[in-house]
């Protein structure tokens, strides 16, 4: 079934890499930046609140709802402001942020099944996230890396995988895409017209009202053996 299949497409945060524990550490550690550096903002401001403004931004202008580096931008020089510093102090620590942000651990079966893929097939990444190749160093493995700023809208909206097919220059059903979310991910996909396939790291359950995904692997290396790559 998979025989046409010319590009391999990766979602990146807990396909690639656990996200969760990086989001921690990258809030912890911007918290510490502004308590040294404008401390009145973590004194009335907690990450309770900042997730919370965050929110309501995303609710109040639903057009950049899509965008996580703007809502936490444009949050952080708002609570900013409103603590009396100047609004380059909100650029300054989501810089602290994403720097920590793109400090993942990349999981072990990665750069290998990346590497004997790459052999076979032209990579590309679509992500919701701000997480930037480049930075983590993985971006040598990929030809074309796209997130949800870029596109101007979000998974499982249909436009990020047109995008994606047409500047990859392959028909739909030519490019595999992978990803931890049954809905996002593979659902998603397929109702784009591309192969959709589950990375399952967490011998999770499918979904019981969804049909099952065109493959369905625990890591990278599966996929590489999978493909025959």
């Amino acid at each position: 079934m998979l025989n046409d299949v010319r590009a391999v497409a990766f979602d990146l945060d807990n396909t690639l890499w656990d996200v969760e524990p990086v989001l921690a550490r990258a809030e912890v550690r911007l918290i510490e930046w502004l308590h040294v550096h404008c401390p009145r903002i973590p004194q009335r401001v907690s990450l309770a609140d900042m997730r919370a403004a965050r929110e309501r931004l995303a609710q109040a202008e639903p057009e950049r709802a899509h965008d996580v580096t703007y809502l936490r931008l444009t949050t952080l020089e708002q609570h900013a402001r409103e603590c009396g510093y100047d609004q380059d102090i909100g650029a300054r620590a989501f810089e602290v942020f994403l720097a920590a942000r793109n400090e993942v651990d990349v999981l072990p079966d990665v750069r290998p099944g990346l590497e004997r893929l790459a052999a076979r097939y032209v990579l590309a990444s679509l992500s919701n996230g701000n997480a930037d190749l480049k930075r983590i160093g993985l971006d040598a493995a990929f030809t074309l890396s796209l997130n949800a700023r870029q596109i101007g809208a979000a998974k499982p909206d249909a436009r990020c995988f047109e995008r994606l097919a047409r500047e990859l220059a392959l028909a739909p059903h030519n490019i595999l895409y992978v990803g931890d979310d049954p809905w996002l991910d593979v659902a998603a996909a397929r109702a784009a017209h591309l192969r959709g396939g589950w990375m399952n790291r967490r011998a999770a359950l499918w979904p019981e009202d969804l049909a099952p995904a065109e493959l369905t692997v625990g890591d990278c290396l599966e996929l590489a053996d999978r493909l025959g790559a």
